[in-house]
């Protein structure tokens, strides 16, 4: 593919040309690919065919984690977050040994893999909440924790520059990605100062389905704000805010 420069950009097709605009600008690329009646039939493709339907379950699963997590979300990410969680659910997919390729699924897989799954790769929650933290789930009673140390908020977080309150929240999400249907829970902190007093212990809360027998996913979110005049306003519309998968386990 080759940019486009210079002061008119165009979209659309020119010959072979197409011109279109994604995230990293103004695009040209030559048309091309073979015919998808034949994909779709002929047994050359067969392979393409199982990695095609693999990645829209791929696709799918992401789409059901983010519908799940949306409130957080909307707070935390970057540009390119949904190509790299489909890719990363891709991999969990691959792990699925009890399926044939074409039909192995996530639910399947190693969920476990999601853990750590950063969802605004410029603002890392690895990079910004040092504080000691556990985040756990609890099957029978179907309650979600988040348990934080005491800490000194201006030393166990690295806030940019401005802030000053933050919030920390809990999502806890049971995701059935067969039937593409979930339940989901949000507890947090509320508003509170980013200052150099040391806090005292905090939980955090959640509560879904007891005695679930579907995959769980917990994420814990860090968002930033500036009070001017008693009111907080989202420090930088959000870009420095962190979120990231705590637990993914399944039975």
């Amino acid at each position: 593919m080759a940019k486009q420069t210079g002061i008119i950009k165009l979209k659309g097709t020119i010959g072979d040309i197409s011109f279109y605009k994604s995230g990293d600008g103004h695009l040209a690329r030559a048309k091309g690919g073979i015919d998808g009646k034949r994909i779709a039939s002929d047994p050359a493709f067969q392979r393409t065919r199982e990695n095609g339907s693999e990645f829209g379950k791929a696709g799918k699963a992401g789409k059901l984690l983010r519908i799940a997590i949306r409130t957080l979300l909307q707070r935390a990410k970057d540009k390119r977050l949904v190509g790299r969680l489909t890719a990363a659910l891709l991999k969990i997919i691959k792990t699925d040994t009890t399926n044939a390729r074409g039909l192995r699924t996530v639910q399947d897989g190693v969920v476990s893999m999601l853990k750590n799954f950063e969802f605004n790769i410029n603002a890392k929650l690895a990079s910004t909440l040092f504080a000691s933290y556990v985040s756990t789930f609890d099957r029978v009673s179907g309650d979600g924790k988040l348990n934080i140390s005491k800490f000194i908020p201006t030393s166990a977080i690295v806030g940019p520059t401005g802030t000053t309150h933050y919030r920390i929240s809990l999502c806890t999400a049971e995701l059935d990605f067969e039937n593409e249907t979930f339940t989901s829970e949000i507890d947090e902190t509320g508003i509170v100062p980013y200052d150099s007093v040391e806090t005292a212990n905090i939980e955090i809360t959640t509560s879904t389905n007891a005695n679930s027998l579907l995959p769980i996913v917990q994420v814990v979110s860090i968002e930033f704000y500036q009070e001017v005049n008693g009111e907080m306003y989202p420090l930088k519309n959000g870009s420095y805010n962190a979120m990231a998968v705590t637990l993914a386990e399944k039975v």
